[in-house]
């Protein structure tokens, strides 16, 4: 993060660590300036709203962020079995991130059915292994989601999703798109740090020095500011912003 210029970051537990959200909420109590947590939160178990409260209020956690990459999963999006959480987590203000790929119609019905709950669909709602145009074949379902007010869009793994070499040309039109129909606010940089095909300086000078069509104004908001205000959580202004824009 020093190297690349990064101020402050959002992390995710990993995988392997299923519900136990730990070893990441220790890193941000040690560096409270500097990480704040997505949680993960097991959905699929008995409902109890309290649960999530509390889970919520450990310092450093700032949300949840949950995984419908199964077909187990798809009730809690497209019918009633997970209401109990989207309710539970708008009446609390708790911000909610979504992996779901090819789930956009679910994504769609909570948004619509709870219009206080703040939800960011990862990695644009692409799916792991896609590149190029394959990655993109769901762009106008994903677009259309931008006339519900509480959603908002995580421009994260860009990289990941083509074959070409950086600057990634063929994608810079999809971005484009993205931002014309949700703008700066509902937009929200990230690198997916893990799995990236390129160093995190360049998945920051990706935005930065290739989308000329972004203002400092829109950088400024999409690099952090407006995942800050979406998260309620201080924002520590990166290095790159201080030396560019």
């Amino acid at each position: 993060m020093n190297t690349a210029g990064v101020g402050s970051a959002v992390l995710v537990p990993p995988y392997w660590m299923e519900f136990d959200n730990s070893y990441v909420l220790s890193a941000a109590q040690i560096h409270p300036s500097r990480f704040g947590v997505m949680g993960r939160f097991d959905i699929t178990a008995e409902p109890d709203p309290d649960r999530l409260l509390t889970e919520f209020r450990k310092p450093g956690m700032l949300g949840f962020r949950l995984h419908f990459n199964n077909p187990k999963m798809l009730s809690f999006l497209n019918d009633s079995s997970g209401d109990w959480f989207w309710e539970a987590a708008a009446s609390a203000n708790i911000p909610i991130m979504l992996f779901a790929p090819g789930m956009l119609d679910g994504i769609a019905r909570v948004a619509q059915s709870f219009p206080d709950l703040s939800l960011a669909i990862d990695h644009m709602g692409i799916g792991r292994g896609l590149r190029d145009e394959d990655a993109f074949t769901h762009w106008p379902e994903l677009l259309e989601l931008s006339r519900f007010p509480n959603v908002s869009i995580k421009l994260s793994s860009v990289p990941i999703f083509s074959t070409h070499s950086y600057p990634y040309l063929n994608l810079h039109p999809y971005l484009k798109s993205i931002y014309a129909k949700f703008g700066r606010e509902r937009l929200f940089w990230g690198s997916d740090l893990s799995r990236l095909p390129c160093s995190y300086r360049l998945s920051i000078d990706l935005f930065i020095n290739e989308l000329p069509w972004l203002s400092k104004q829109d950088l400024r908001a999409i690099m952090g500011q407006s995942l800050n205000n979406w998260l309620d959580w201080p924002f520590s202004k990166p290095q790159f912003l201080k030396s560019t824009i």
